[in-house]
């Protein structure tokens, strides 16, 4: 009887090992689970209790043998094992109850955990779309810069090349206006001695000028002189002569 009642508990003990480590299993099966054993252990306990009564009375020590008093010796050793089983069965029971609450405790924390690991991890997603919009977004600014400085640096250079022109345009022209402009100083020396020249001869020419007119004036001053001399001399030979006529 004890050795099938410790088969029971070593069996009950073995499926409950395995419940503990399923822990997918909740805290119901493993009431149900102790209930049952508990039940099982009160049934066996009370089934050899009247046998133990019984017993008291057909295995006394007294007036036995000594192959007697050993069988007598350990069938009190089997029930004390057993009754030592059951104590320890029960604290099993007790440390596996505690064990489980430990576990649906940790599965309560595990669970929020994950939840906590979700939100992260959806928070994560979020803030890899928003970096890889940004990303994105610095990819098409570089992009953007890159051919925004080629442009820039193709205009410059065209500029640089339309301004190297344009400046060996305005020194070749400032060299012709330089030369024109010495040309001309040149020339205008040349006309303005010219003009001295001609002043000069024009001064000259108005100096013959004025001394042929005065050269005129007194020679027709002589000639008015001349001529009323003549006139006078003339008029009384002409008033004679007009009287001796009459």
């Amino acid at each position: 009887m004890a050795r099938e009642t410790e088969k029971k508990g070593m069996v009950w003990f073995k499926n409950a090992r395995s419940n503990q480590s399923q822990p997918e299993k909740n805290n119901t099966e493993y009431q149900e689970i102790a209930a049952a054993a508990e039940e099982e252990t009160a049934y066996s306990v009370e089934a050899e209790m009247p046998a133990a009564e019984s017993n008291k009375h057909l295995f006394s020590k007294d007036n036995q043998d000594k192959i007697g008093l050993d069988v007598i010796v350990s069938i009190e050793n089997m029930l004390k094992e057993r009754q030592l089983l059951s104590y320890k069965n029960k604290g099993l029971e007790d440390q596996l109850l505690t064990a489980n609450e430990t576990i649906n405790r940790y599965k309560h924390e595990q669970i929020k955990r994950d939840q906590l690991v979700q939100e992260k991890n959806k928070e994560i997603r979020e803030l890899e779309n928003v970096l890889t919009n940004k990303q994105m977004s610095y990819d098409q600014l570089l992009e953007d810069y890159k051919e925004y400085q080629l442009t820039s640096n193709l205009a410059y250079e065209k500029l640089s090349n339309q301004l190297e022109t344009e400046t060996a345009k305005y020194n070749k022209l400032y060299e012709e206006a330089n030369h024109s402009q010495y040309q001309s100083m040149l020339k205008i020396s040349s006309l303005e001695e010219k003009v001295r020249e001609l002043e000069i001869a024009n001064e000259k020419y108005a100096e013959q000028y004025q001394n042929i007119l005065d050269d005129k004036a007194r020679l027709m001053q002589t000639i008015n002189d001349f001529t009323e001399k003549m006139s006078f001399s003339f008029s009384p030979k002409t008033s004679a002569s007009s009287t001796s006529s009459e």
